[in-house]
């Protein structure tokens, strides 16, 4: 839960099953804004990998956040990234760069954008494909290498 305890039914890592989407509109919770205060003015939006961690100020400020906002820094006591943050609280992915804009501003969130470089980086993805193939499936069958 946003705040800080672990919900029934949510496994040993905290994650709740997923459930039904939310229902109110992602233009509502962002008030129409398409970007926040900072990607107004800079023209750029935040890569979805762009890790958020709550600071002290957002911490103490959560009993006076809206739901979507006190939900995003209550989840950032630890880093995350934007759509972990989205697929976690069932936000859409623009929402979660918006209120998290507008959380930095505010100076709740601090924000970490990773090095363009390294992301493009060929021998960054080859590591991260054979991680991923030295886990086993549900059969505890590695998966054919190419």
């Amino acid at each position: 839960m946003a705040d800080g305890r672990t919900p029934r039914g949510a496994g040993e890592d905290g994650a709740v099953p997923v459930g039904p989407a939310p229902a109110v509109r992602p233009f509502l919770v962002t008030a129409g804004r398409v970007a926040g205060a900072g990607e107004a003015s800079s023209g750029r939006t935040m890569p979805v990998e762009t890790q958020l961690v709550a600071t002290t100020t957002g911490l103490d400020a959560l009993g006076l956040l809206s739901f979507e906002q006190h939900d995003i820094v209550a989840a950032c006591r630890v880093p995350q990234s934007i759509a972990e943050i989205a697929a976690r609280l069932r936000l859409h992915l623009n929402v979660v760069r918006v209120l998290a804009e507008d959380l930095r501003a505010a100076g709740q969130l601090s924000v970490h954008v990773p090095d363009s470089g390294a992301t493009h980086d060929a021998s960054v993805l080859r590591r991260l494909i054979d991680g991923l193939r030295a886990i086993p499936d549900s059969r505890g069958v590695l998966r054919d290498s190419d």
